[in-house]
Order: structure tokens, then sequence, then C-alpha cells
């Protein structure tokens, strides 16, 4: 987790400085962190009564995420910086956060991986695992040793990817050519879609029209993603001569 912050800061660094801003990526990045993972715990016991708040796991994505959001918010206020602008430069760094993040869930076996496959990549999680993969195997009736997908790892990889895009978006919207708002709206849908499909093949529990909770997340996100895009262009903003600052 604090691998990912690092990367986070460093990538944030960066974006910064690209833009002129004169906030202090350190700070942002360490409020952030501490209400990303408050944040994501209230969630996660919410979500799953009779869980301890005080324990290492457990840790939900949206929860991490609306917290994370109102930190940001609340900076940008603080700092004075229009708030698309802000939350656009911060994109990227939440993205690349998150990737790096999965690796945690892969290397302690925490149950974010998938359903049982037998594609050539496919990996097991035998004890110490917080949760062996065996549990997963035998609930879908395979044998305990079988191998389950390895989601983290495609949500690390598939995260790498939507942080090198959302970072040449933003250089155009630093060229004029979009609008402010443009990398926030980027990163809602392609995060969203991401995280929407890859619970297809996750052991989540289904609670909402067959979706899980962090299934209903990802679609909200990529709503609100196409609809901040709908807005931008009926704004003439993305391809528009004029773009939006604020």
């Amino acid at each position: 987790m604090w691998v990912a912050f690092l990367a986070a800061f460093f990538l944030l660094s960066a974006d910064f400085k690209r833009r002129g801003f004169k906030a202090d990526p350190q700070n942002v990045v360490a409020f952030c962190a501490v209400a990303g993972i408050i944040g994501a715990k209230l969630y996660h016991v919410w979500d799953t009564p009779g869980e301890p708040f005080f324990s290492r796991t457990g840790f939900a994505w949206f929860g991490g995420f609306l917290a994370g959001l109102a930190t940001l918010i609340a900076l940008a206020f603080r700092y004075r910086i229009a708030l698309l602008q802000f939350l656009d430069a911060c994109s990227p760094s939440a993205a690349l956060g998150y990737a790096v993040g999965r690796i945690g869930c892969l290397t302690s076996g925490d149950g974010d991986y998938g359903i049982p496959t037998t594609l050539p990549w496919g990996m097991k999680f035998p004890p110490p695992a917080l949760v062996p993969s065996s549990e997963t195997c035998q609930l879908y009736g395979r044998s305990p040793d079988c191998t389950v997908h390895p989601t983290p790892l495609y949500e690390f990889l598939v995260g790498l990817i939507i942080t090198y895009v959302l970072w040449k978006i933003g250089e155009k919207v630093l060229a004029g050519k979009f609008s402010s708002g443009a990398v926030l709206a980027s990163f809602l849908v392609l995060s969203g879609l991401a995280r929407f499909l890859v619970e297809f093949i996750r052991i989540n529990p289904r609670v909402f029209l067959g979706m899980s909770n962090a299934q209903t997340a990802g679609l909200c996100s990529l709503v609100a993603g196409l609809a901040l895009w709908i807005y931008l262009v009926a704004a003439k903003g993305p391809w528009g001569s004029a773009p939006i600052r604020n």
C-alpha cells in the first residue's frame, strides 16, 4: 500500500510540475492516503457486518475512492486551484496507485483473485494466503489444488495502461485540444469499465441485479464519467475552441 502511495507521489509531482501548480504533492498524497484508508475500511465494515475495523485486511476500493475524492475537493479549495484542473492532475496518480496496490492483493492472497480457470497463467494461493484459493476451488466443485484467475494481476496491467492514457490526455488538455475535466472523465470511464468487467470473473458475492457491490460502483463510475464527457462536449469543451478551465 505504501509503495502505491509512493508511486502516486512521484507521478503527481511530475503532473503538478508540468501544470505549474504550487500545491505540495506530498501533502496531497498524505491526506488522501489517510482518508482513503479510513474510507476503504469503513465501507468494508459497513458492507461486511462482523468484520473488525482494526485489521490489516478488508479495504473496499469504493470507500477509499469516495473519501479520497472528498479530500481532493477540499484540497483544491485550500490551494485555490480550479477543481477540474486539480482533479485532472490527480487522476493519473490515482490510477497508478490503484494498480500498484493490487500487487499487495496478489502477494497476500487476500481473496481478490477470481474464479477457477484452466488457462496457463492461472495461479494458486495456498496457505499462508489470507484466503487460500482451495476454498474457492471447492466452492466451485473443483479440486482443492485448482488454479484461479489472478485478477489483481489483470487489474495491475490494465491500471498501467489507464495511467498512460490519462497522462497523454493530460497533454492534450494542456495543449488546449481538450477541456479541463477530460482526464477526470476518462479516469471515471476507464477505471469504472475495468472494474465492472473484472468483477465477472471475481468471487465477490452478487447483491444487486446479479452484480457485486464493486461492480455496481464501477458501473456508477462509468456513467458519471460519460455524463461529464457529455457535459464537456455540450459546453464546447473537448474539440471546441475554448477549453473549460474550472
